[in-house]
């Protein structure tokens, strides 16, 4: 076997300072190196065309390299000044938001032609779907304690007490957020550092992630845009907590946010690895009550810190919106049959479907099972009957109750990043649906999954993208197909 050619360009490892020139779908900005050999295409995630950057090779092939972003060296003659403190998490903040959503289109556009191999794609395009709130539209938002942070003036790593984020292309280091970064709540955000101050004072440490050892780890923090409150987790490791007082530090939680407080909750990780919770670690209520209360078009749900839920509620409340139109735009198909809402998740499309139609019966399916105990709450809270939810693996149900095929006409499709399984979508098209409403939050996968779609006789119809995370490369789309 002949050894594979390697480029003559870059090596892996090499840092590269280079002039971003245009922009590829999540958030790849391209830049090239030009020489007498030819021309090398270098990605790099999360920059614009017209930055000049520093960045790592992480893997190259004869073609092209593949980068880490380390340094944003000057920005494009694009980008604004913002009063935000910036993060890792928001990589084009400094970009009006016109130009964000051009970049959104025009890359995702690109995917579905290539991938999907759908050339008149402009023509179903129905609507660009914008956040309702440019900024602060996060309800969810987790912080990192860290013993190793990073001095901006001397360009390097320091040992020092942080509270923040993971700076950008490290695992072990993090900065601190001394200000609102324009994602989550400003009063919160603004008061962060009075919480890194009160945990410094009490001399234990923060997560030291070389040496895998430390006390305090996250600080998690859920907030209800029903009722403006706030649910505090705070995660640590069990080594040092008989030094800790939760109860006063619950107290001082209050005195910062008053009755915006909903609760407190300490979790106990021990695990080495990089996660919040710990798969097998202890969550424990301190203060107040364990769960806050949302509202999706007049629906109610409760959320836990473990609940999965739309991080930014109000830009959910129009992706449901559109797929609730999608689903009910020929309301007679719908009208007293079944609809089979697979990847349901806590089944709020589900709810929303059944609320909004007539003895129209709705079957959710999840693998998650306190997704499922979450949705079956939920229904009975808001009084929607005609819900029957399993927890079970889509392609698993689709094989054990074989008794739908023929009688779906209805499917509504919302799969993870990593989109449907192969050998699941034969299943899901084996049911011969009449049409599919297919949510997704990778467009890549969904462009993948389009191309099978149409090679088995369904029509994409219509598509609309959706804005749930401005200032970010994510955008989520909303296609309708149906049977030719």
């Amino acid at each position: 076997m002949g050894r594979r050619e390697r480029n003559k360009f870059v090596k892996r490892g090499q840092i590269l300072e280079l002039e971003i020139e245009d922009y590829a779908f999540g958030g790849k900005g391209i830049g090239r190196i030009r020489s007498d050999e030819g021309e090398f295409v270098i990605f790099v995630p999360n920059t614009l065309p017209g930055q000049v950057v520093k960045a790592q090779v992480k893997k190259s092939s004869k073609r092209y390299a593949e980068c880490k972003l380390i340094d944003v060296l000057s920005p494009s003659e694009d980008e604004t000044t913002i009063s935000y403190q910036e993060i890792p998490g928001a990589p084009y903040i400094k970009l009006p938001i016109e130009k964000q959503h051009a970049y959104k289109y025009d890359s995702t556009m690109s995917l579905f032609k290539k991938i999907g191999k759908v050339e008149n794609i402009e023509s179903l395009f129905d609507e660009f779907v914008k956040s309702p709130n440019q900024f602060h539209y996060r309800n969810k938002m987790e912080y990192g304690f860290s013993a190793i942070g990073y001095d901006n003036i001397k360009k390097s790593d320091v040992d020092e007490f942080t509270l923040g984020f993971k700076r950008r292309g490290t695992w072990w280091m993090a900065e601190n957020l001394e200000k609102d970064s324009g994602l989550f709540d400003k009063e919160f955000e603004d008061n962060l550092h009075k919480i890194k101050n009160y945990c410094q004072e009490t001399n234990l440490a923060p997560w030291h992630a070389p040496k895998r050892e430390g006390f305090f780890r996250y600080f998690v923090v859920r907030k209800s845009y029903k009722t403006n409150q706030l649910l505090f987790n705070l995660v640590t490791t069990s080594y040092d907590l008989p030094k800790f007082d939760l109860e006063k530090f619950a107290e001082f939680l209050v005195e910062l946010f008053g009755e915006r407080v909903a609760g407190f909750l300490h979790s106990i990780n021990d695990e080495t690895g990089d996660r919040t919770l710990a798969t097998a670690g202890k969550i424990n209520l301190i203060y107040g009550k364990e769960k806050i209360v949302e509202e999706l078009l007049d629906l109610n749900f409760e959320i836990s810190m473990k609940s999965f839920f739309q991080t930014n509620p109000k830009c959910a409340e129009k992706l449901y919106s559109k797929v609730a139109e999608y689903t009910l735009e020929n309301k007679e198909a719908v009208d007293n049959t079944v609809v089979l809402d697979l990847f349901c998740g806590t089944g709020t499309i589900g709810q929303i479907i059944a609320s909004k139609s007539n003895n129209t019966k709705i079957i959710g399916v999840d693998i998650i099972e306190s997704a499922i105990k979450d949705a079956r709450k939920n229904a009975k809270r808001n009084n929607i009957k005609d819900l029957t939810f399993y927890a079970e693996d889509v392609g698993k149900f689709l094989t054990k109750h074989p008794e739908y095929q023929n009688k779906i006409r209805t499917l509504i499709l919302d799969p993870s990043r990593a989109g449907i399984a192969p050998k699941t979508l034969t299943k899901i098209i084996k049911l011969n649906a009449d049409r599919m409403v297919y949510v997704s939050c990778n467009p890549a996968t969904q462009a993948r999954d389009t191309e099978q779609l149409i090679q088995n006789g369904y029509q994409l119809k219509k598509i609309s993208f959706v804005d749930q995370f401005p200032h970010t490369a994510h955008i989520e789309t909303v296609a309708l197909f149906e049977k030719e």
